[in-house]
């Protein structure tokens, strides 16, 4: 072997042995978080989706719509969620409150002119949230590790499970057997239905992006504490409120991120 090729071959084993060395010193995988690289990538992503798409049309839909109408529009897409409602209240065996849900759902249908009118509320018929994926929770399926999806709010492999069952609860998926024009009515409906809801989270939108130093930390734990809060029913234990309390962030303040606000 010439001097050229020793060199060569000890700049070989040198790369290698750095390479090596830079892997051991990587960072490990966050267990409380395994997916983090995944899950800002999709973040980022949605961000990117949110402000040059349903930011803009929330906000074109927030100009152009009357209030009543769209307090009209909001109240008729949550009339349909009380099917779904009513049936996980059913399933977690919450009887009173599933008499309650599909209570609201019949006045609302009916007396409240096919839901666009809330006549349940002023009759002291609350609404509820209650979905599949604090259905499989009640029954003891584990949440998973934290989990961002393209084009979607943050989830877990839990919730993510559940969305297949609020689909198939969800009358408005089953008219594509209705025909064409049926089916299409229910596309531009799901349409209207995410842009209302994206208009309800103006306010929270603004919030986040004044109060979080590490924006996917931010909503990341406020997604987490907001599931835990609705699969317990709204009680919190000393720990979590404590962890609340030092961290300065009021549970109220922080649910409002996946709940709608006013406009």
């Amino acid at each position: 072997m010439n001097n050229c090729d020793k060199k060569n071959t000890a700049l070989f084993c040198n790369i290698l042995l750095l390479s090596m060395l830079n892997g051991c010193a990587s960072t490990p995988v966050n267990p409380d978080d395994p997916w983090e690289d995944w899950n800002r990538s999709a973040q980022n992503f949605n961000d990117d989706f949110d402000n040059a798409i349903m930011k803009p049309l929330a906000k074109s839909y927030l100009f152009t719509t009357p209030e009543p109408v769209d307090r009209g529009v909001t109240n008729f897409f949550s009339n349909i969620d009380d099917i779904g409602v009513s049936i996980n209240s059913l399933l977690q065996f919450k009887f009173t409150q599933a008499s309650m849900d599909l209570g609201r759902f019949i006045i609302n249908s009916t007396a409240g002119i096919a839901g666009f009118m809330d006549v349940a509320t002023m009759l002291d018929l609350p609404k509820h949230n209650e979905d599949f994926g604090q259905t499989l929770g009640f029954w003891g399926v584990p949440s998973g590790p934290y989990l961002v999806l393209p084009f979607w709010w943050p989830n877990s492999p839990r919730g993510t499970a559940g969305l297949v069952g609020d689909a198939l609860m969800d009358p408005l998926n089953y008219t594509v057997f209705a025909g064409f024009a049926v089916s299409a009515a229910s596309t531009v409906a799901d349409v209207i239905d995410v842009t209302d809801k994206r208009a309800g989270y103006m306010t929270s939108g603004k919030i986040v992006e004044e109060a979080a130093i590490d924006r996917y930390e931010f909503i990341k734990n406020s997604y987490l504490q907001y599931r835990e809060h609705l699969i317990n029913d709204g009680s919190m234990s000393k720990d979590d409120l404590l962890d609340d309390y030092e961290d300065e962030q009021i549970p109220t303040y922080k649910l409002e991120l996946y709940s709608p606000t006013e406009k």
